[in-house]
């Protein structure tokens, strides 16, 4: 719902793109930081208990976003908004865990399946935004989360079993035991290196890229020592199948949320499309993620996982060949078809990745590895932000079009090289 926001947003804050990107940027970033720090919590606390708690943050986020009296004060909203959310996916994965032995059911598959709806949402976010900003305005964005949050509590309450008793542990406990130094590591190399990325267009910022090089030293020293690390390092660089699938995730939602982020801006500020009218042109865009799962699922049981994904990759480089076309003519249905052209590879690409991901990562650590592939897809928004508010700087004309689609195209070409240049994944052969 933000992407079709962005441009009215900028209007009634009087600031620049690079600016409003912070509002994207903050809500990925806290919770790429928190979801590892929420799957503890649930798993000590209770699955159910630590959903219920992040949806009641949700509603409270909803209820007071309207209120922000400026820009900064959305991204705060937008900050607790985050809070709420990351509690949402590593609950889920710790109540399908628990599930799975009473209910029969492989309980890896249905994580990936909650992987799927959670980008295939995408292609409902946009629509519903824009007839929601059409009639009510920006606030109404943080509004609908209120009985959103709501209903997410009322059905788990009466659909989900509540936790079994557990021993009573401190949160300070938990916390202590948790890798708050590599946490905070973590978010700061993050965010310095976006402020000097976004900074770039008046000038360097030299002070930000070397605090940005050395909270990215002290993650790298702090990680090996932590007893429980917040990004398991050795893990990593014991599985470089499992590496190569976030990497490749990473660029992935570059390309995905880089097209989702920049096109609304450019359709309402240079063709003068209406918020409304460009939520429902963004439908394409994600929707074939829900549509084309099965299919795909079964051309992956007779193809393998890689060719799958090869095929998904090389069509994103054709798709991503024709997203400049619309700085020379963007009429509406061939931003539809771009939007579809993108959508479809995208699904392709999204759901072989899934699949790579529960093929490479050990049984043992599945949850931990789901975990990981949601800090991916943050860490491709925030980059995606970054790149739109670069192309944008200036304005958000035609050229700056150009530029951005540019950029996203060749992302997309990085994306099928390095595809191409990795090795047969670990369990991708057919079915």
């Amino acid at each position: 719902m933000i992407a079709v926001a962005l441009t009215t947003l900028r209007r009634e804050f009087s600031v620049d793109v690079a600016t409003v990107t912070w509002v994207i940027t903050v809500f990925y970033l806290t919770s790429a930081v928190l979801q590892p720090l929420m799957g503890r919590l649930a798993d000590r606390y209770g699955a159910h208990r630590v959903f219920t708690f992040g949806m009641i943050v949700v509603a409270i986020a909803g209820a007071t976003g309207p209120f922000a009296p400026s820009l900064e004060w959305v991204c705060v909203a937008r900050v607790v908004l985050a809070v709420g959310t990351a509690a949402a996916f590593p609950s889920a994965a710790a109540l399908l865990r628990s599930l799975a032995p009473r209910g029969g059911f492989d309980a890896a598959r249905i994580i990936g399946r909650i992987q799927l709806i959670d980008t295939s949402a995408a292609a409902i976010g946009p629509v519903v935004g824009g007839a929601l900003i059409l009639a009510a305005g920006w606030e109404a964005v943080f509004w609908i989360n209120v009985p959103l949050a709501a209903l997410a509590i009322v059905s788990t309450r009466v659909l989900i079993p509540r936790d079994e008793p557990r021993d009573r542990v401190p949160l300070r406990r938990t916390l202590s035991e948790s890798d708050i130094p590599g946490l905070v590591a973590f978010a700061a190399t993050v965010a310095a290196t976006l402020m000097f990325l976004l900074a770039l267009p008046d000038g360097p910022e030299w002070p930000l890229l070397a605090v940005a090089v050395v909270a990215c030293a002290l993650f790298a020293w702090r990680e090996p020592r932590a007893r429980v690390p917040f990004i398991d390092l050795r893990l990593l660089a014991a599985n470089l199948p499992l590496v190569r699938v976030y990497v490749l995730f990473v660029i992935a939602n570059v390309v995905l949320y880089g097209t989702l982020f920049g096109i609304p801006q450019y359709l309402e500020e240079d063709a003068s499309y209406s918020t409304a009218i460009v939520g429902v042109m963004l439908v394409p865009l994600a929707a074939f993620n829900a549509v084309l799962a099965r299919p795909i699922e079964r051309l992956i049981d007779r193809w393998g996982v890689r060719r799958t994904m090869l095929a998904g990759g090389a069509g994103l480089v054709v798709a991503t060949a024709a997203l400049p076309l619309l700085a020379l003519s963007p009429q509406w249905w061939i931003v539809l078809l771009v939007m579809a052209a993108v959508g479809i590879p995208y699904a392709f690409v999204l759901i072989s990745l899934t699949q790579s991901l529960y093929r490479t990562a050990p049984p043992a650590i599945v949850g931990q590895a789901a975990g990981l592939f949601q800090t991916a897809r943050s860490i491709g928004c925030i980059s995606a932000a970054a790149v739109v508010g670069l192309s944008f700087s200036g304005s958000v004309g035609a050229d700056d079009w150009i530029v951005l689609s540019l950029v996203v195209a060749a992302a997309a070409l990085v994306l099928a090289v390095t595809m191409a240049a990795t090795g047969r994944p670990a369990g991708a052969r057919a079915a």
